[in-house]
């Protein structure tokens, strides 16, 4: 039976800023939202909140499932199913993320422009997708997830 990773992401908006992970992929730097690997008898949504954490010191809710996504990376014979949640923050000041992951060498507040010009510096196509996704307006309720364990 084929048993794709699954993964979670968050897309964290604050005002005209995202919040972006810098990390080490390969020996070299890359950039890509916070996000990781579902663990054993954890729900989606708890998943993407201990990312965060894990990723940026932040604990904050997710307001919507921006999209499920599915890829590949053939060169490594890895397939990806992908669960993108969005939060939106309402805040006069950016928070100070200060990841709690060794992996992640440090967080940024990035504005879209800044974005475009890193794009070559992405972890995965994944990042664009989902931040395409998001600025086109794709939402999905929270509720149309649900989980029996």
């Amino acid at each position: 039976m084929f048993k794709p990773n699954t993964t979670v992401a968050c897309i964290v908006k604050c005002g005209e800023y995202f919040l972006l992970v810098e990390e080490t992929e390969d020996g070299k730097q890359v950039y890509n939202q916070p996000a990781g690997h579902l663990e054993k008898d954890e729900t989606l949504l708890a998943a993407a909140k201990r990312e965060l954490y894990e990723e940026t010191g932040l604990c904050l809710e997710p307001q919507a499932l921006v999209g499920i996504y599915q890829s590949e990376i053939k060169h490594k014979n890895i397939q990806y199913l992908r669960f993108c949640y969005l939060i939106e923050l309402e805040l006069d000041a950016l928070p100070q993320p200060q990841p709690q992951d060794d992996d992640i060498t440090a967080a940024h507040w990035l504005t879209l422009e800044q974005i475009e010009n890193k794009m070559d510096q992405m972890r995965s196509p994944m990042v664009k997708i989902c931040l395409d996704d998001y600025l086109a307006g794709k939402r999905i309720p929270l509720s149309s997830v649900q989980s029996y364990l």
